[in-house]
């Protein structure tokens, strides 16, 4: 079985040039205000402490926030998608211009998340 790349575009029709993008992450709830943050970005999954608690949806709310901070786009086009009571989460990010291409558009995002990291 072969697993998803950790970023990966999802069209929202043919005739759009927005689509989605979604977000493999794995995150560490109840870290310290200085261990907040993009940990690591793997092939695999982008690891993600925030120092929210995992209840009533504290840490999800945590998770958007943080990710639209670092991606400079607006919390509302950040949604966790999957895994909303789970630690591995896919997070989508909506409005994602993808006029330059495709691999060009992961390309950018992955290296605003790799500058990120603490």
């Amino acid at each position: 079985m072969t697993s998803l790349p950790v970023i990966r575009h999802v069209a929202s029709s043919a005739r759009s040039a927005l689509g989605f993008i979604h977000i493999q992450c794995h995150v560490k709830p109840g870290a310290s205000k200085q261990r907040e943050g993009i940990i690591s970005v793997s092939d695999s999954v982008v690891e993600v402490c925030v120092s929210a608690q995992p209840r009533d949806g504290e840490a999800n709310k945590a998770v958007r926030e943080l990710l639209s901070d670092v991606l400079k786009c607006p919390k509302s086009d950040v949604e966790v998608i999957r895994g909303l009571k789970s630690r591995d989460k896919t997070v989508a990010v909506a409005g994602c211009d993808m006029k330059g291409g495709e691999e060009k558009c992961i390309s950018k995002i992955r290296d605003q998340l790799q500058g990120a990291i603490l």
